[in-house]
Order: C-alpha cells, then structure tokens, then sequence
C-alpha cells in the first residue's frame, strides 16, 4: 500500500489534520489506539479571554475566526450538532476583581470580547456575592461526539486502523517510509502524551496535567451559560451539567479518583447552593507545555516525521490553526510560527 501520510493518533489535533489532507485530496491512514482519552473527556470549551488574569488567549481572533468554520463544516460534512454557543458569565469574588475587569475593556484585544455592561441579576442556586462579567463569543464543541462520529466516518473511508503504531518496526529511507505494508511519505505523530513512548521526539519538554471532570443533574440549577468562578460549570441541557476542571501534576493515569471528586464537589459548594447528583466522573491526561505553546514541526534528522501536539487546556480553538499551519510548511515549505515551532526547542535535542 503506498499512501502520503501515516498519522498517529485521532485527537483533534490528528482530525484537524486529516481534514487539510482530505481538501488536498492526499491519502492517509490513521493509527488510532485509545491509550491517550484528553480530547475525548475534554471540556470542549473556547473563550478567547484568560479569565484569571483577564489576559487574551494567544492568537484568539485568528483561531477563531479559523475554527468556527471548521466545526461548521464538520458538522454538516458529519450530520452532527457539536458547536453549543452560549454566553460566560464570570462570578467576581471582590470588588477589585470587577474593578479589573473594568481595567481589561481597555485593552482592545480584549474588548471585542467583554461586555461593558454588568450582569446584577440574582441567579437562583448561583452563589454570587458581587455581579457578573459577560464574555461573548464563546462556547462548547462536543469533542466526544465529534471524535468518535469521525472515527466511523474514517472507518467506512477505510483509512483508519484501530491498533497501537509499533515504532520499532519503522523504516525510514532517504525518500520514503516503510511501515510493515504501507508506504508513506511522511508521518505525522499527533498523539497526544504518547508521545513520551515515542522514540523521535520524546526529547522535547511535553509534561503531563490530569484533569478530571464531573457531569452532575441539578434540577433546581437554570442556567443557559457557562458559569466560571473557582471551576465551571457548564449546561448540557435537561439539568444536566459538565463540573471542571482539576490539575494534578502527580497522578500518571487516566483513572478517575477519590481526590479529584472531593476537590470538585468542595470547590462546587462555594458555586452553586442546591442539591445535585453525580452521574459520571472521567479524567485524561492533558498533553501540556511550560510555554502554553504547541509542539510543531520537524524532526531535525529525519524530514518525513513531524509532531502536532501539546494542544493544552485549549484544544478546540487551537487544533484547526496548527493542522493548517503543519500542512502548509510540509506540502508548501511555508515557514511556521516560532513560537509552535519546535526548533525552539532545538538545544534540547539529542545528537
């Protein structure tokens, strides 16, 4: 079998890059084990606004007006809804904390994004002791609905192989590579913190973030928004809500844990005051960076490896830039972003 690409890995950074391949009508398969679950238990969530410090996210505006319709598109292609838009509303805790919110409406990278106008309404299970900021323009993509409805439609395009990439068996030649019986001009390894297992480019400064995630039904909680304080709470319609998120730099596994509940349900006290019940917990591993930024580009020996990773806690906004940006600086030698670029990194690598 001769192909263009091999891609290891079906996160979103691995779909994103699938679909640049298939508008570029070049043929893949995609390597896909289920040993890496962060974008499936994610959150989902995009808000170009760093709420904590009231700092834009990096590159906000072209992300988005990248992703949206890139998720539109998925949507029809896929017959699926994913894309839940809905309003932030952030709880202040003080009045400094809406003084600064005041202080960001200054910045314009910021105020196209930060209602003016605050929220005084009283929200009934709300714990609020001051108003609310409202954040537009943000929203929810479904990742698991999306990933898995892609994974079927790979399935039936017969280019995605649900079986663990044996590294050891790789050969790579001057021009190509041979992976048992396939042929392939270049790999893309977009899998998440399996990278650490991965030979090529396990050098590079990847670490790993568990974050666990509660899904609750609250009855008496009406709330069309997401709600941020000391965690978010999120509607998924019917009473039903996403809790999140922890980060726990300790724990290696995907296992959801005793701390974790207790840390979200103690946290979620201080947020919401009416009874609830929990219907599921789940947890992954984030694939993080010290420098919030992702992990892109080339392998310094070997030109036919490439990585598209480190997605971090903002995955759904990220993937479709860094996939377009991937794709364009190996099928068009377009130069990539230094700050993605893991030539940044280049000290670090083994020689």
């Amino acid at each position: 079998m001769k192909i263009d690409y091999i891609i290891v890995g079906l996160g979103l950074a691995g779909l994103a890059f699938c679909e640049e391949l298939l508008a570029a009508n070049k043929t893949f398969i995609v390597f896909e084990d289920d040993s890496q679950t962060s974008s499936l238990v994610a959150g989902g969530v995009y808000n170009p606004v760093i709420l904590k410090r009231y700092t834009p996210v990096w590159n906000a505006k072209q992300q988005l007006e990248i992703a949206l319709p890139f998720y539109t598109h998925l949507e029809k292609k896929l017959q699926i809804e994913v894309d839940q838009k809905f309003i932030t509303k952030k709880v202040f805790k003080s009045i400094e904390d809406q003084n600064n919110w005041f202080s960001a409406l200054d910045k314009p990278k910021l105020k196209p994004y930060l209602d003016g106008n605050l929220d005084t309404r009283k929200y009934k299970g709300v714990v609020s002791l001051y108003n609310f900021g409202n954040v537009n323009k943000t929203g929810r993509i479904d990742t698991l609905q999306l990933v898995e409805s892609y994974r079927k439609y790979l399935r039936k395009k017969e280019c995605i192989l649900f079986e663990q990439f044996d590294y050891s068996v790789l050969e790579i030649l001057e021009n190509k590579i041979r992976y048992k019986n396939i042929e392939t001009k270049k790999i893309v390894f977009a899998e998440g913190f399996g990278v650490k297992k991965n030979p090529f480019f396990n050098h590079l400064p990847l670490h790993e973030a568990k974050g666990e995630l509660l899904t609750i039904h609250a009855p008496n909680l009406k709330i069309d928004f997401l709600l941020k304080s000391t965690l978010f709470v999120l509607p998924l319609g019917n009473h039903y809500y996403k809790v999140g998120a922890t980060f726990n730099w300790k724990d290696k596994t995907s296992i959801p844990s005793q701390e974790g509940k207790e840390e979200l349900t103690n946290k979620l006290k201080k947020v919401i005051d009416v009874p609830y019940t929990i219907v599921q917990q789940t947890a992954g591993i984030r694939p993080t960076v010290k420098d919030r930024r992702p992990l892109v580009g080339v392998h310094s020996k070997h030109s036919q490896l490439s990585i598209l990773n480190g997605l971090g806690t903002r995955g759904v906004m990220i993937a479709p830039t860094v996939a377009k940006e991937l794709f364009n600086h190996l099928e068009y030698d377009e130069k990539l972003d230094e700050e993605i670029d893991i030539k940044r990194f280049l000290k670090n690598t083994p020689t």
